[in-house]
Parts: C-alpha cells; sequence; structure tokens
C-alpha cells in the first residue's frame, strides 16, 4: 500500500523551505524574550515534560463542550462563557507552545508554524463568536464557533504529528535504561580520557559521554541529549554540569540532573569505577534491587579483587 495524501502532505511541508525566513525572525523574537526563570517554567522542566500539551486540554475542551451545548436548545449563554474562558486559557497555552517551538529542529518548526496558524485562526473565529453572541446573534456565534473548533481540530492534528512522528517534546533518551545490559563495560584506559574534556565512548550501541574531572574521578552519561539528541561530548564542560551544543539544555555531571531546560528530562547516569587502570561504567537503575559496589578503584596490580579508596564514582 502506497502512502496516504494526507502523510504526503505533511511530509512534504515539512521539507517545504519557503516559510524559513519567518520562521526565523520569529524564531529570534521567542528567544529574546526576557522570560527568565519562568522560561523553564513554560518549557514544564518542573513538570518532567512539556507543559503545553497540558495547558491547551482548557481552551480544546471548553470549545468542544460549547459546541455541545450549542446543538441544545437554549443553552446558547452558557456556550458562550465556555467560548470566553477557552480564549482566557488560550494565550498562555500558546507562549508555552511558542516557547517550546523556538527550540526544536528546523523541520519540526515548519510543521509548528502550519499548528500555530491553524490555532491563531481557531482563536480569530472564537473570538468572532464570543463577540456574535454578546451582541445577540446568536446564530452567527454558533456558526463562527464550529468554524473554530475545525481550525482547532486541524491543529491539533498537525500537533499530534509533531509530537507522534517528529518526536518534538519527547525525551529522546528514554531508551537508553531498555538498551544497555546489566552490569560493568570497560570502556577505555583512563590515559584516553584528559582531564575536564568531554569524551564520547559506545556502550551496547548507545553513545556515552565521560568526563574525567582533575581530581580523577569520572562522571558518564548518556550522551544523546534528551530534549533533541544532541551531541553532548560537543558540548562545554563547566561547574560540574555539561551543556548541550544545539539548544543549550545542561545536565549536572554527577547524576544527569537537567538544570536548566529546554530539556525537561534528566539524562541517564552511568556509576564509574577503575580497574586495572581501565575506566568501566554500569548504567544505574531504579529498579536495580542489588548492585555491585561502585566507586572502588581496583589496584593496578591486582588480579580480581578489590582493594584500596573510593576513586571513580560518578555521584
Amino acid at each position: 500500500m502506497g502512502q496516504n495524501r494526507m502523510l504526503r502532505l505533511l511530509d512534504a511541508l515539512e521539507r517545504e523551505p519557503r516559510a524559513d525566513a519567518v520562521i526565523d525572525a520569529l524564531t529570534g523574537g521567542v528567544r529574546a524574550l526576557p522570560l527568565g526563570r519562568v522560561r523553564d517554567g513554560l518549557h514544564g522542566r518542573w513538570l518532567g515534560h512539556p507543559v503545553h500539551p497540558l495547558m491547551v486540554q482548557v481552551p480544546i475542551g471548553s470549545w468542544m463542550s460549547a459546541a455541545v451545548l450549542d446543538l441544545c436548545p437554549g443553552r446558547s449563554r452558557e456556550a458562550g462563557l465556555l467560548v470566553g474562558v477557552g480564549l482566557a486559557a488560550a494565550g498562555p497555552a500558546a507562549l508555552a507552545g511558542a516557547v517550546d517551538w523556538s527550540e526544536l529542529h528546523r523541520q519540526q518548526r515548519r510543521v509548528g508554524l502550519a499548528h500555530a496558524v491553524a490555532n491563531t485562526a481557531a482563536v480569530a473565529l472564537y473570538g468572532a463568536s464570543l463577540v456574535c453572541r454578546l451582541s445577540g446573534r446568536a446564530g452567527a456565534g454558533r456558526a463562527t464557533g464550529f468554524l473554530g473548533l475545525t481550525a482547532v481540530g486541524l491543529g491539533g492534528m498537525l500537533g499530534g504529528h509533531m509530537a507522534y512522528r517528529q518526536a518534538s517534546g519527547a525525551n529522546h533518551a528514554e531508551e537508553v535504561p531498555h538498551v544497555v545490559s546489566e552490569g560493568w563495560h570497560r570502556i577505555g584506559s583512563v590515559d584516553e580520557f584528559p582531564a575536564g574534556r568531554p569524551v564520547r565512548r559506545t556502550v551496547d550501541d548507545v553513545p556515552v559521554l565521560v568526563v574525567r574531572e582533575p581530581g580523577g574521578s569520572f562522571h558518564a552519561l548518556a550522551e544523546r541529549c534528551s530534549h533533541l539528541a544532541g551531541p553532548l561530548s560537543e558540548g562545554t564542560v563547566a561547574d560540574g554540569c555539561v551543556r548541550c551544543p544545539w539548544h543549550g539544555s545542561v545536565f549536572r555531571l554527577s547524576d544527569g540532573w537537567n538544570v536548566r531546560g529546554p530539556a525537561t528530562a534528566p539524562q541517564p547516569a552511568f556509576d564509574t569505577r577503575v580497574v586495572d587502570g581501565y575506566v568501566e561504567v554500569s548504567l544505574r537503575r531504579e529498579d536495580r534491587t542489588t548492585r555491585e559496589p561502585a566507586g572502588r578503584e581496583m589496584d593496578e596490580t591486582s588480579t580480581g579483587t578489590e582493594e584500596g579508596r573510593d576513586h571513580g564514582h560518578s555521584g
């Protein structure tokens, strides 16, 4: 079976460059907004995933309920109230969506622009609907309301394409605990890791970021940024954190915690140890009931018995 027409149109929209100048201008404007710490709140870092999908439930639910009431005789006043509630909630939801949108890949932002245009049309139609209702033209208010709901449906379809087909807002490091096998994995000799410089290694085909502290301890995190899979090994290390080179998300090296967005999920972290001059890592798993003690250095001449002092624990 061939690809259906809707998917062909959406794929063509992802590749369409003619609106890129507008997209770049809007991206710069959104990024320049003086939001401070509010920006991370709008990204949803406090929630653990984007907050925009949660916020849009209020206008969508209000407008859907208004449409149901418009089908019932004598409920025009209540429907108008719900239209107003949806309009009041649309602004904050749009701001959260714009903040997320400005930190996406270009193909995602192309679809996102169409998503925003559809939702802007919906807001305009519902605004007109509310004006008509307040001026006593209930029939026109209902008609423009149903047109607005159609635009909301189109915007929702485009938003779903971004979320589920383009993986915008998804945790791009979620699969790591399901791919990396249990136990310790040798990733190289101590001399292969210059102090203070991020180094990329691979464990079970999963890229791993390794950073050696000046004091000799090691930290290891999943190397692909949870936001959009940016290469953390190409980022900058400072103050015990690594900064993603793509969109600026900051993660704590000791445990992978997302200190600053746009990433809303932390990086999977690894325990580390040095055995006979080689660095080994083991993925930390919340559901692991037993684990070989981490952070123990093996004596360079030992034959398998751990001795010495703590040296390489990542936390």
